[in-house]
């Protein structure tokens, strides 16, 4: 739920560049996505250090996104955004959830 989550949030965010709201889009980052106590506390939980460090490492990469929305210069929020994208496909191509149907 958490993974789905967060693709929510990215969702979110590029509905919100596609209307030029870099606020908005800011707002999503830092709160949804961002290094917050919630995130933080839900990343160390995990046992595995590399999963926990890469974790961490989106979590930082979107409040980087956050800072470089509320520029509001779309080329710079689009690399941003496809940073902490590449930290999403990064850690699901490592950890790759197996699911049962």
């Amino acid at each position: 739920s958490n993974m789905r989550a967060h693709l929510d949030a990215i969702r979110n965010i590029v509905a919100s560049l596609a209307e030029e709201d870099f606020t908005t889009a800011s707002n999503i980052a830092s709160q949804q996505l961002g290094s917050n106590k919630e995130m933080i506390m839900m990343c160390k939980s995990f046992k595995n250090e590399d999963f926990k460090a890469m974790g961490l490492a989106f979590h930082k990469s979107a409040d980087k996104m956050s800072e470089t929305l509320q520029e509001g210069n779309i080329q710079t929020s689009l690399r941003a955004l496809k940073t902490t994208m590449n930290s999403c496909v990064s850690c699901h191509a490592t950890f790759q959830q197996q699911i049962s149907f």
